[in-house]
């Protein structure tokens, strides 16, 4: 695949919300220069580009994104094969619907984890509810290829960096997971998949 100079991809080697762009890059196959910024370290170029400094963030000639929904968003509009959202404005706004949900019900409790500042009870309550939450919504896996679909979507770029760090953030799924766990080696089998891994990530699990 070759590589555009014009397409720049600034990203946290470990951080999931990276993660998730790289996944839409790596489905799309769209040949971007992915900058690797390890925490507590930001290029001036980066600065210059985005005023929080945020990581992820997508440079595309004079366009500078950094919200990794609207990333993806952009991405999936700008490189529109193969698509990632559904094309009809209710299925498209249900996709939304899962994603807002993914950030509020189970990313929220990765970063809780992830946060040097929590308190461990904290982090022992957050990790109890992410496993019993997957778990619980583990049937819904069973039916289709994808999350609650049969393409890949956007939605799938959300949930699969969180399942890959599952380990990392010290919880094991139960056996009753079983369409959940399934899914995920599906998946993680994906070349796209594969391709977006950074090598800190490899080392994740």
């Amino acid at each position: 695949m070759a590589v555009t100079n014009r397409l720049a991809c600034y990203s946290d080697p470990v951080d999931h919300y990276s993660h998730r762009v790289r996944i839409v890059l790596a489905e799309k196959g769209v040949g971007a220069e992915i900058i690797y910024v390890a925490a507590g370290q930001c290029p001036p170029k980066l600065v210059e580009v985005n005023p929080y400094a945020s990581l992820p963030t997508l440079v595309d000639r004079d366009l500078a994104l950094y919200e990794s929904t609207v990333v993806m968003e952009y991405l999936d509009e700008r490189y529109p094969h193969p698509p990632l959202m559904p094309v009809y404005p209710v299925a498209r706004a249900n996709s939304r619907l899962l994603i807002h949900r993914i950030q509020r019900d189970w990313c929220r409790l990765v970063d809780l984890v992830l946060d040097p500042r929590s308190k461990e009870p904290a982090r022992v309550q957050a990790r109890k509810e992410l496993r019993e939450s997957l778990t619980g919504v583990s049937p819904l896996f069973a039916d289709k290829p994808f999350f609650l679909s049969e393409e890949m979507s956007l939605v799938d770029c959300c949930l699969l960096p969180i399942l890959w760090r599952l380990p990392m953030l010290g919880i094991e799924l139960p056996r009753q997971a079983k369409p959940l766990l399934d899914y995920m080696d599906r998946l993680f089998a994906r070349e796209g998949f594969q391709a977006s891994l950074s090598a800190a990530e490899r080392d994740l699990r």
